[in-house]
C-alpha cells in the first residue's frame, strides 16, 4: 500500500528555518531518521521509504506554499494513491507551539497552503497533521510571525515534537485514521 505524506512549505533558503516551512521540517526529520534523502523532481522534492509494508511518497512542494494543491493532485495521480492515503502537515496558528492534532477534514482556517490543496482536490476530506506555532504576534503581523524564525524555546523543543510527527506519520500508515486521532491528538 502507498501513502502520500505532504509537508508544506515554501523553497529557498529564507523560509527554511521559519515557522510556515515545519510540513518541510517534519518530512526532512523522517527522511533523516530513516536515511532516505530528497530529489528535486516535478513539483516537489521527493522520497519514498519503506515502513512496516508499506511505501511512503514523501513530497515537499516546489510550487510555493498557495499553489500546493497542484503538487498534491499532481503526485496523488503520478503515484495512483487515492484521498484516504494523503496526510498534509501543515502549521496552524489556532494551537499553541507544539500542539499537534490530525483530524480527517477541515476548513482552510487562512491557510494558503490548504485552501490550494482545497480547491484544487474539489474537498476539504483528506488527513491533516496540524502543527501549532501559536499566535503570538500583533494585529496584522501575522504573515511576518509565519514566516518568522523560530523562537530560542521554540527551537529547543522543536526536535522532540518533530520526533512526536514522525511517530503520527508512521501510525498513519498502519492504522486507521480514527486510531492515530485517539492515540495521539491532545497527549
Amino acid at each position: 500500500m502507498k501513502y502520500l505524506i505532504v509537508g508544506l512549505g515554501n523553497i529557498g533558503s529564507e523560509y527554511e528555518n521559519t515557522r510556515h516551512n515545519i510540513g518541510f521540517k517534519t518530512l526532512d526529520a523522517l527522511a533523516k531518521a530513516s536515511n532516505v534523502v530528497f530529489s528535486p523532481n516535478r513539483y516537489a522534492d521527493t522520497t519514498t521509504l519503506k515502513f512496516k509494508g508499506r511505501t511512503l511518497v514523501l513530497v515537499k512542494p516546489s510550487t510555493y506554499m498557495n499553489l500546493s494543491g497542484k503538487a498534491v493532485n499532481y503526485w496523488m495521480q503520478a503515484e495512483k494513491i487515492p484521498l484516504d492515503k494523503v496526510l498534509i502537515i501543515t502549521d496552524d496558528l489556532a494551537l499553541p507551539f507544539g500542539a499537534l492534532r490530525v483530524k480527517g477534514k477541515g476548513s482552510d482556517g487562512g491557510h494558503n497552503g490548504l485552501k490550494s490543496i482545497n480547491e484544487t482536490l474539489g474537498t476539504q476530506q483528506y488527513a491533516r497533521l496540524r502543527f501549532g506555532v501559536g499566535n503570538e504576534f500583533d494585529k496584522g503581523k501575522q504573515v511576518d510571525y509565519v514566516l518568522g524564525e523560530w523562537s530560542s524555546e521554540e527551537q529547543e523543543k522543536l526536535s522532540e515534537r518533530l520526533d512526536k510527527c514522525c511517530q503520527i506519520i508512521k501510525a498513519f500508515a498502519v492504522n486507521t485514521l480514527g486510531r492515530v486521532m485517539s492515540d495521539f491528538n491532545g497527549k
